[in-house]
């Protein structure tokens, strides 16, 4: 089953506090530097960095094996979080990171508010027909996302590996291996189980999906002349002659003179008394078309039709109501991305082959004709 969503709703949906793995180009070469963004906000824009200690796995899956990424592999830049790594032999690869769990508390006008603006309907659905519309809550939840590239040329068969998180996307077939025009089988799973009738967006940017031979350099030339590259921390010199680097979280100062660093998430206290993280907000409201809303089946499994070349994401909040003191909800978060090709080349065997008819060969018919003209020649003349 699927729809596409209003624009209304689908502006609503796309002002959301997700988390995605992104990469500048999904199409990398083996053994080169490279980098993969995590973006927390919406899947166009990171409204904050990641704390290290929110990260309860980093996990990068390359030719048959896991490997933990180092903290130090990890830098930030204009509130994205960049994770360093070099690729290896050629393959399809996977990333992933799982946070640990954090609790908000919201009264009803502001929790129906969020179950509306990130697409949590079923649990809205709910509240409205058991008259707990101005119910508050008190939900803790968490996110686990993962992302699927190519290196090189040869698949591997990495791209359906299970990285055990609370809940999780596992594509039934290599997104690398198809083309626009097919349909991409996805299960999600929930504490390892087919998780039924769950409510899944699809979208997709249109771009991303170059395909390139070069080395993936990263590096950017301005209007000026000079370039630089993202993949390294680079020291910037402001008007003023004072200069930082966003390898480094970074202070700012308000005009009260109080400070305060976007490297920690942290909470603000506005002028009214409210309070607020900048882990919980969304981005300026986007008005886009093409995002589909899916449901999974009984064995958990969301047919995609994959309309295009780009890079595509699904997203999905999976909230129970609770019983456990103090809280009332809980909620997991899944993303997962890939990008569409044209799709791979597939090389065959040559092979000979013949568009003559099956059955005598035509050499036959040829000797066959000059014998029978012959034939008669002869039969004539004897006659004459």
């Amino acid at each position: 089953m699927k729809r596409v969503i209003p624009v209304l709703l689908l502006a609503i949906v796309l002002c959301s506090h997700d988390m995605f793995l992104k990469l500048d180009t999904f199409f990398l070469q083996p053994n080169t530097d490279s980098t993969i963004q995590l973006l927390n906000g919406t899947f166009e824009r990171s409204e904050n960095v990641i704390d290290r200690n929110r990260m309860l796995d980093v996990s990068l899956v390359m030719n048959g094996q896991r490997s933990k990424a180092d903290s130090s592999q990890w830098f930030e830049k204009d509130s994205i979080t960049y994770l360093r790594f070099n690729t290896g032999e050629e393959g399809t690869y996977v990333a992933g990171v799982s946070t640990a769990t954090r609790n908000i508390e919201m009264d009803g006008e502001a929790f129906n508010s969020y179950l509306e603006h990130d697409g949590v309907l079923d649990e809205l659905e709910w509240r409205k027909e058991n008259n707990a519309m101005d119910k508050a809550a008190l939900e803790r939840y968490s996110k686990h996302v993962k992302t699927i590239f190519q290196v090189g040329e040869s698949l591997s068969d990495d791209w359906n590996t299970v990285l055990g998180y609370p809940i999780e996307f596992v594509p039934l077939e290599n997104p690398y291996d198809i083309h626009p025009g097919h349909e991409l089988q996805v299960k999600l799973l929930w504490g390892g189980q087919p998780l039924a009738n769950q409510l899944v967006y699809v979208g997709n940017d249109g771009s991303g999906a170059e395909h390139s031979h070069e080395a993936e350099a990263g590096e950017h030339t301005h209007d000026d002349g000079t370039t630089h590259s993202h993949d390294e921390p680079e020291e910037h010199t402001h008007d003023d002659g004072t200069t930082h680097t966003h390898d480094e979280p970074e202070v700012h100062t308000h005009d009260d003179g109080t400070t305060h660093s976007h490297e920690e998430t942290e909470e603000h206290t506005h002028d009214d008394g409210t309070t607020h993280s900048h882990d919980e907000e969304g981005g300026e409201e986007h008005e886009h078309t093409g995002i589909m809303s899916l449901r999974t089946d009984s064995e958990g499994i969301v047919s995609v039709p994959l309309s295009s070349t780009g890079v595509w994401y699904l997203r999905t909040i999976y909230m129970e109501q609770i019983s456990e003191e103090g809280l009332t909800h809980e909620s997991n978060w899944a993303t997962l991305t890939f990008a569409i090709g044209e799709g791979h080349p597939h090389e065959h065997e040559d092979e000979a082959h013949s568009h003559e008819e099956e059955g005598i060969p035509s050499y036959v018919f040829w000797i066959g004709s000059f014998i029978l003209v012959g034939i008669l020649f002869f039969w004539f003349n004897r006659k004459k």
